[in-house]
């Protein structure tokens, strides 16, 4: 082997071996254009592919987009004769972008990338291919950065392209990320290797074309080792950028939690307890969970959602975040969900005819346990031990029970209050979140007394006494837990 491909097939083997690439026996397909970067790609594959202790199996793939006819044709022919020359097995598909285009109203870069992934990753998944091999490099990755930055992007974005990255459950590999256009250029001169030439490569209408005809020369006056500077500076961002990403991580199971409507939870005082730079981040994390129909997370949004959630005083108010999802606060709650999840308010009622009756409430995880205990003498010292508990003289309740939702006007005569009050105020004193109050149920007798908001508040119907007989148990609990009522061991049956 020549002293350049020699130095080239070590370093991308030292590559691949610290970064995990590949494992003996893989097999690989390779991307090839017929460019010199994908020969130079193919070429020192082979060589590593025909080494004992690897034994890689490579398939060559290779994509006609339609865009130029004549050129296309002939391209698609020297990189079959290509892989025939190296004994690989020959994939070719063959496009029409321009008419793709057309039908999905898409541009033509877009449209071109769809298609080829598609490719790509069919011809993986029919020949048990672990990975596709991309021919990247360090320039490519230069014009990324600078199109990224130009965007605005985040850390992430300067990060640029990964060496590996899943996708599809297929594995993107870029073996020659590290190295550069003129050595890919250099290796195939001295190796004796024929390459083609895309002349759209030499018009600047398209941004990519357009950084690497004009603006990386332009810049380059300014600093000779502006694309190693570019790649370095992307190394260093995509570690710190993993960084981010790992303690996000650690937030989002420390500080978020899904309820059985599917919304994800946070309150807005931990989040206020992070670093700006996690706050933003473990949002972005968040949004990532809801579907936004968007590769990347917009800064306004990101930031739209923290400074809402940053507010000093407790209010109630909710976003847009497209795709059908929003994101809304009550009180200290930030809650991120799909639409249809936010407004879906459903009705429920259950007509309670037979004791003991156990009634699952829809929405909440929680069941409503009613009994009816017997006594011959009741301590007046009894009382329930929390919200989710409540006790009635049964002989003072108008029977049949009704379990239900709350309906507009709906009040409750408050114990220690003189007179009654709506139970929307009464949710609203409790800081009850609006998306909440129509999932807590009301436990009404036939009267159409409200006698007990679970959890919330009793009336001051039908209290228990020294002389009641007859009891009616009420308690709020977990379906998989047992809050239970505690009666004591003097004589409840």
């Amino acid at each position: 082997m020549e002293p350049n491909l020699n130095q080239a097939v070590q370093q991308v083997k030292e590559l691949a071996q610290d970064n995990g690439l590949w494992t003996p026996g893989d097999v690989i397909v390779v991307a090839v254009s017929g460019g010199p970067d994908s020969v130079a790609l193919l070429h020192i594959l082979s060589h590593i592919a025909r080494e004992e202790k690897t034994s890689l199996k490579l398939v060559v793939a290779h994509v006609n987009h339609g865009f130029r006819p004549a050129e296309s044709a002939g391209e698609a022919d020297f990189v079959r004769h290509l892989a025939l020359s190296y004994d690989w097995p020959f994939e070719l598909a063959e496009f029409n972008v321009p008419l793709y285009m057309k039908e999905h109203g898409i541009g033509s870069q877009e449209a071109a990338r769809k298609l080829r992934y598609e490719f790509l990753f069919r011809v993986a998944r029919e020949y048990g291919a672990r990975s596709v091999a991309l021919a990247h490099h360090g320039d490519d990755q230069a014009e990324t950065i600078l199109m990224k930055l130009i965007r605005g992007s985040g850390l992430t974005g300067l990060g640029g392209m990964r060496l590996k990255r899943e996708e599809k459950n297929v594995e993107l590999i870029r073996p020659l990320l590290r190295m550069y256009k003129t050595d890919l250029v250099q290796i195939c001169q001295e190796s004796g290797l024929e390459f083609v030439t895309d002349s759209s490569n030499l018009i600047n209408k398209y941004t990519r074309n357009a950084i690497r005809l004009d603006v990386l020369p332009f810049l380059g006056q300014y600093n000779g080792q502006l694309v190693p500077s570019l790649n370095r500076m992307a190394i260093i961002a995509e570690s710190e950028d993993d960084f981010m990403n790992v303690a996000a991580e650690e937030q989002m199971k420390r500080l978020v939690s899904r309820d059985r409507s599917g919304a994800l939870n946070l309150s807005c005082t931990s989040l206020a307890g992070l670093h700006v730079a996690l706050q933003r981040r473990l949002i972005k994390l968040i949004l990532t969970y809801l579907p936004l129909n968007t590769e990347e997370t917009d800064f306004a949004k990101v930031e739209a959602v923290r400074h809402g959630a940053l507010q000093e005083h407790p209010t109630t108010w909710r976003i847009d975040l497209g795709g059908g999802s929003i994101c809304r606060r009550e009180y200290d709650t930030l809650s991120f969900l799909a639409y249809q999840e936010a407004g879906n308010k459903g009705v429920f009622q259950c007509l309670v005819e037979v004791l003991p009756a156990v009634v699952p409430v829809p929405g909440t995880g929680r069941i409503l346990h009613i009994r009816q205990l017997q006594r011959t003498r009741v301590p007046e010292a009894l009382k329930p031990l929390s919200k989710d508990e409540a006790l009635f003289d049964a002989d003072e309740l108008s029977c049949p029970l009704t379990v239900r939702t709350r309906l507009p006007g709906d009040t409750l005569r408050v114990a220690g209050l003189d007179g009654s009050k709506k139970v929307k105020d009464i949710f609203i004193d409790d800081k009850v979140p609006p998306s909440s109050r129509d999932k807590i149920p009301l436990v009404v007798d036939a009267a159409g007394r409200i006698l007990w908001i679970p959890g919330i508040r009793r009336s001051d119907a039908a209290w228990v006494r020294a002389d009641t007989e007859t009891v009616i148990a009420m308690s709020w609990e977990a379906e998989d837990g047992n809050a239970g009522l505690v009666m004591g061991g003097d004589g409840y049956s």
